[in-house]
């Protein structure tokens, strides 16, 4: 067991290049599985994505025991907001059987392990010069596409019959981005208490989420990279030395490296 441990271990937290692929991999999982949320969010359930749905969650769940086992720090781990959207993901695909509520709006957090595992960041860092000077727009754009479509699954679970299928998920969407942009034409609205509060939760948080996109797309362009002599995290692409205490800096680019 030591020997698998040291292997699984270095699949999720190495530097080879079979470990990068590994992750690359995973994250690729990661991405077909949202997107066979989304797209099977208003349909209806047969045996067959009843079957799909829970061989999905015991995938993620072996992923999240991997996760725990080779863990230093369980309770850091447990405090991830990824682990956390992943713990309610299988939960959602696991138990879907046994519920008479449809839970697959819950299925769409499963977005923000696309982007926010540590290890996929660190090496989205050292690999992509495009990434490190766009983190934060990146970061923020996957923010707000996560939240467009959680709540427009949950738009459609409150709002919606469940037997109005694509038409009424679209409905669902064009609701959802015309409070958040606070655009509200007023065609489609929400007339149950519920659903009054989750247009407040859409325009508060939602907006929130596109002033941060927009600041993180028109603000000058910095790289992260943390100075190791004061710990000043945002510095200019071509910086050679820190601008808050001077240390030489060695951030790295496309060709070269800045000295």
């Amino acid at each position: 067991m030591t020997d698998l441990h040291r292997t699984v271990r270095l699949l999720y937290t190495g530097n080879s290049q079979r470990a990068r692929r590994f992750r690359y991999g995973l994250i690729v999982f990661d991405a077909l599985t949202i997107v066979y949320f989304i797209a099977v969010a208003a349909l209806p359930v047969t045996p067959l994505t009843t079957a799909l749905n829970t061989a999905l969650g015991v995938v993620i769940l072996i992923d999240l025991a991997a996760r725990f086992w080779i863990s230093d720090n369980l309770r850091s781990e447990l405090s991830r907001i990824y682990t956390i959207a992943d713990l309610v993901v299988v939960a959602s695909l696991l138990l879907a059987p046994l519920l008479t509520e449809n839970l697959a709006f819950l299925r769409v957090l499963r977005g923000l392990r696309l982007i926010h595992a540590y290890h996929l960041l660190r090496d989205l860092r050292r690999e992509s010069l495009f990434f490190r000077r766009h983190e934060d727009a990146i970061l923020a754009a996957v923010n707000l596409v996560v939240f467009i479509f959680v709540t427009t699954s949950f738009v459609f679970v409150v709002a919606f019959d469940e037997h109005s299928g694509i038409g009424g998920y679209i409905d669902a969407l064009y609701f959802t981005v015309a409070t958040l942009t606070t655009t509200g034409f007023g065609d489609i609205t929400m007339t149950t208490p519920l659903g009054k509060l989750l247009s407040v939760f859409i325009m508060v948080v939602g907006v929130a989420l596109f002033v941060q996109l927009a600041r993180a797309i028109f603000q000058p362009s910095k790289i992260k990279y943390k100075c190791p002599e004061c710990g000043l995290s945002r510095h200019d692409p071509d910086a050679i030395h820190c601008k808050h205490c001077g240390e030489p800096l060695k951030i790295e680019t496309d060709g070269d490296t800045a000295t």
